[in-house]
């Protein structure tokens, strides 16, 4: 039986559909702009193709490296690990060295991957959370990053939150992200016990009340949250910037299926054409970040795992159009 507030929270999400909440906010060219100063886009294309650094992460190599490969295999953008930034840090390592390493390389910073815990309910483990997503945030920006992954980092296992108070969180996660200038995008995150369905994710966005939320999707973690793709034909391009891009395969099951069972972009059973047109139609720009965690990709080398990524990722889009 539906708790009174997640039933109030479904009709509330349709009603701000109903009523353009969710229409587009910005031209393609305010979002392109946003992640202007390198790469190798064409401008006529709606996508950015950039690698996140966890499909070459069983490596080892070090964000040095990654931004090397990233930038060799052809890549508009990278979205790095936070741990990788600050063991770069802590290894003596300069932040100014690699942004100017990021822009010499002709990429952008498009994203980034963090953990910090601000959907708690610990108090003092939330307010921990959010000294850590300051931190950061505050590290991103010093290398060239405007945005941030917010996924449900400490809740995804035990009870279901109540998502009115979710989104106080997140907007108060926001409100940090406007005083560092880096920007939480609200993560999927498929087999977490909150957030795991677009629709959550979305109401949350929705009822922050805050101009810059934004949801960061996923092919594998919609699909493997139960959700279905169509919703994401509902969201404006503001409200996507940044796309997580994989495939899934028939087997195992969506039960059974887990990060590592991702594969190349058109080597599962996902409907990429159809999802490529809902997000990249009307005009938008989204960045496309290829986020595997493939175990025999890992075995491989890095490079070429990196250009066949890449590869792949442009004959879906090819496919779509």
């Amino acid at each position: 039986m539906e708790s009174k507030s997640i039933s109030f929270a479904r009709r509330a999400f349709l009603a701000s559909a109903a009523t353009g909440i969710l229409t587009t906010r910005r031209s393609a060219d305010a979002v392109a702009g946003e992640s202007a100063g390198g790469g190798n886009q064409t401008i006529a294309s709606p996508f950015r193709f950039c690698l996140n650094t966890s499909t070459i992460r069983g490596q080892k190599l070090g964000i040095q490296e990654e931004i090397r490969i990233a930038a060799e295999a052809g890549y508009d953008g990278i979205e790095p690990w936070i741990r990788s930034i600050a063991e770069f840090v802590e290894a003596g390592g300069k932040l100014a060295d690699l942004r100017k390493q990021i822009q010499d390389a002709g990429l952008t910073v498009d994203s980034a991957i963090g953990f910090a815990q601000w959907i708690v309910d610990d108090e003092s483990k939330r307010k921990a959370g959010l000294e850590e997503a300051k931190r950061d945030m505050d590290m991103l920006r010093e290398i060239g990053g405007t945005r941030i992954a917010a996924p449900p980092s400490g809740a995804n296992q035990g009870p279901k939150l109540d998502l009115f108070v979710v989104a106080e969180r997140y907007r108060e996660l926001l409100e940090l992200g406007d005083q560092t200038g880096v920007t939480p995008q609200l993560e999927v995150w498929g087999f977490s016990a909150n957030l795991s369905r677009l629709g959550e994710t979305v109401f949350v966005c929705t009822e922050a009340d805050h101009p810059k939320a934004c949801v960061l999707p996923d092919v594998y973690h919609i699909f493997k949250g139960g959700s279905g793709f169509n919703g994401l034909q509902l969201l404006s391009d503001a409200a996507i910037q940044v796309f997580h891009m994989n495939d899934y395969p028939a087997s195992p099951s969506r039960q059974e299926m887990n990060d590592s069972h991702r594969v190349y972009p058109g080597d599962g059973i996902a409907p990429l054409t159809d999802i490529l047109n809902m997000i990249g139609g009307n005009g938008r720009s989204v960045t496309l970040s290829l986020e595997l965690f493939n175990k025999d990709y890992w075995q491989q080398d890095a490079l070429q795992v990196a250009k066949t990524g890449l590869q792949k990722m442009k004959t879906a889009c090819e496919a779509a159009r």
